[in-house]
């Protein structure tokens, strides 16, 4: 190469990417031609893949579908590039120098367009808890091609003098297009996200839970369809007819078939198990090898624990040996038709009667295996009697191996304590959330949270006992991050959490608000005008994401935790560099740089360098320091996995020392500012210096 390249900033052109996919397979179907611009287009010529698909194609066949007004454009909204970057805010983020988690604020097809070549299939668990359509405002703007009172007017959400006219009401004809409008470019890029074993989860009532179940079997694939969780929240005794007090989430897998081929099996630890196994080691300590006394003390513990107490439900685990509490499980197949062989009674050496069902264990070698354990109990009373077998609440090495594919309520061998299959159905109060979030923040704030402990626990279930990363891109009252925080503080687990609010108005809400709701958003425009802060949504999910972490930091040591509840915190907005719209004449068209500064006046290094980041799809959250060389400021980013220098006048000695360090770090990018080169000269000698001490590494201007 003979010249500097210039980095493309601009977020990842989907439909340019699909149309060169299908161009690298069929490139007699892409055709090129020049747009009214002058620009070079390529096009697809259906016909001719048709054609090339004919065997396969079915002509005419009709497709199981969901279809709205308005389905297309929210498509390729989903695919349109944009040009915007996030500014990184420092006086409102915690920890930035060193934190994983990040906060947007935004509109959140924006944010995850930016973010969706940095974290493209590297998403574990996705969580969201969109508006559900019950009447009140659909905020979200997918029209990036005109200005906001131009959408609104378009949307007919204004008047001509900029007056707000309706909210979404069920009489507006276009009420559940709309939502579906809203979501369905969202979910597009929400699969882009998630990894091969990854898994969304979408909470939803009773308004939109029809549509968006056919929605995502669209996005996501019937076949990756997991379960749709009910969430019971409590009674309304003012119902007219019934009490609607539960609520759904939606669970889907990127990849069903990639869980299955890594034999994923989802468990939780009993509710309550714990607490027994603490009692058993506070009585063995107590009562030494004396096992009678322990079952003794143990069934008086049990007989004494409150009705509602969750350790009361595992009362069956009384009985108690040398591995501990153990409770009696039946020893026949799983569904009937199972192996049938002799087992015979080491104390009568007489074969015992087998299930009706047949033998849990597939061959006599594995029977005989488990006895030798100690894991099957012959009955005294009755020596040709069916056996049982022991479970017990930490499972022994080898207890409950070689069982069938069908059996769905434990994998007991696997667990530290006795586990359990989650049903689809649960019960949480919704006062709770209501009481925690009061206290925490010092105010009611938020109408409706969700609740952090349940949604804690049901992240841990499916992420297996495994860490990655939790995104949230409707992150609204911040349950999301404290249930994150609340998850590793209790497992070790490592799990950065990326959220993304938008920017709403407490006031425009406070209009149409009525009761209880408006009590609460007048509280939270008052707590925030105290701290003298915007009176945005946003605002009040930062501050409690910031009063949860320190909490859950105070109250729990980190061990095997790494004790991130920090966040860096960022705001979706125009790029950083202006449109240049000259065109160089004919005697410059060999020119390596435009020479015009291009950055705006009113962005910093940090905000450029983010962008640049972005551009190249690389982890905004990764570790970013400042070093002095050659008497210039140089970004180091991932311990130098790229470095960008964005100052002016650069020279020779500052662009060898980059090159020889690019060359001793294995540095694989270097970025400059095109103006911090006095010429076009300078700027080929710098690419030519790096061509000679570090020939690997990128070098690009912007």
């Amino acid at each position: 190469m003979t010249k500097l390249e210039k980095l493309e900033l601009q977020s990842a052109d989907v439909t340019r990417k699909n149309v060169d996919a299908l161009a690298a397979l069929f490139p007699h179907i892409v055709t090129e031609a020049m747009d009214d611009d002058g620009n070079l287009v390529r096009q697809v010529d259906f016909e001719a893949l048709r054609q090339e698909l004919s065997d396969y194609v079915v002509e005419g066949k009709e497709v199981y579908q969901i279809n709205w007004p308005g389905k297309l454009a929210a498509e390729f909204a989903s695919n349109a590039p944009i040009s915007k970057t996030l500014r990184p805010n420092l006086a409102d983020s915690v920890d930035f120098d060193t934190t994983k988690n990040l906060f947007i604020e935004g509109d959140n097809l924006e944010a995850m367009k930016l973010l969706q070549e940095s974290y493209l299939g590297k998403v574990r668990l996705i969580y969201i808890d969109p508006p559900y359509n019950t009447g009140g405002d659909l905020v979200y703007r997918d029209d990036f091609s005109s200005s906001t009172q131009e959408y609104l007017w378009k949307s007919r959400q204004i008047n001509e003098v900029g007056e707000k006219l309706i909210s979404n009401t069920e009489a507006n004809g276009r009420f559940h297009s709309d939502w579906l409008s809203m979501i369905y470019p969202r979910l597009r890029l929400a699969k882009r996200f998630l990894a091969q074993d990854g898994v969304i989860l979408v909470s939803i009532d009773d308004a939109e839970q029809a549509s968006l179940r056919r929605l995502m079997d669209e996005v996501f694939g019937e076949q990756n369809f997991i379960a749709q969780l009910v969430w019971e929240k409590g009674r309304k005794n003012d119902a007219k007819l019934f009490s609607t007090g539960h609520e759904y989430v939606m669970v889907y897998a990127k990849s069903k078939s990639t869980l299955r081929e890594r034999k994923t099996v989802w468990r939780e630890e009993k509710p309550g198990a714990r607490e027994i196994w603490d009692e058993y080691t506070r009585l063995r300590e107590l009562h030494g090898s004396d096992d009678a006394a322990i079952e003794k003390d143990l069934s008086a513990w049990f007989a004494a624990l409150p009705r509602t107490a969750p350790s009361k439900k595992w009362a069956r685990y009384k009985r108690v040996d040398a591995n501990g509490p153990w409770r009696d499980r039946d020893i026949s197949w799983p569904g009937g038709n199972g192996p049938t062989y002799d087992v015979i009674n080491p104390a009568t050496g007489t074969p015992v009667r087998i299930p009706d069902a047949g033998w849990r264990y597939s061959d006599p070698e594995e029977m005989k295996r488990q006895i030798k354990l100690g894991l099957v109990v012959f009955r005294e009373e009755d020596p040709e009697a069916t056996p049982f077998r022991k479970a017990h609440l930490r499972p022994v090495e080898g207890e409950g191996s070689d069982v069938s594919d069908d059996e769905a309520e434990e994998n007991e061998g696997e667990a530290e304590l006795a586990v359990q299959v989650r049903g689809t159905y649960f019960y949480r109060q919704s006062q709770t959330s209501v009481k925690h979030l009061r206290a925490l923040m010092g105010a009611k704030v938020f109408n409706n949270p969700k609740d952090h402990e349940v949604l804690s626990r049901l992240f841990e279930y499916v992420l297996g006992g495994k860490g990655g990363i939790v995104m949230d891109f409707f992150a609204g009252s911040g349950t999301t991050a404290e249930a994150v925080f609340d998850l590793c503080a209790r497992t070790g687990l490592n799990c950065p959490v990326l959220l993304v609010q938008l920017p709403e108005l407490l006031e425009d809400n406070l209009k149409s608000a009525t009761g209880s709701a408006k009590t609460t958003i007048q509280n939270a425009i008052k707590f925030l005008q105290e701290l003298d802060k915007p009176l945005t949504i946003a605002e009040l999910t930062k501050i409690r994401i910031q009063k949860a972490g320190a909490q859950i930091l105070a109250s729990r040591t980190p061990s095997d935790w790494n004790g991130d509840v920090g966040f860096r915190a960022f705001t979706v907005d125009t790029s950083n560099f202006r449109e240049i719209t000259t065109t160089p004449d004919v005697a410059n068209q060999e020119a390596l740089l435009d020479l015009v500064e291009s950055v705006k006046g009113d962005r910093g290094a940090l905000d450029v360098l983010i962008e640049v980041l972005i551009a190249w799809g690389l982890d905004v959250s990764a570790p970013i320091t400042v070093e002095i060389i050659e008497g210039h400021q140089v970004y180091s980013v991932e311990d130098g996995a790229l470095l960008a220098c964005l100052d002016g006048q650069l020279d020779e000695a500052l662009i060898r020392a980059l090159a020889l360090r690019a060359a001793a770090d294995t540095t694989q990018k270097v970025v400059f500012k095109d103006t911090g080169f006095a010429s076009d000269d300078a700027a080929i000698n710098a690419y030519q210096i790096f061509g000679q001490l570090s020939p690997d590494t990128a070098v690009k201007v912007i």
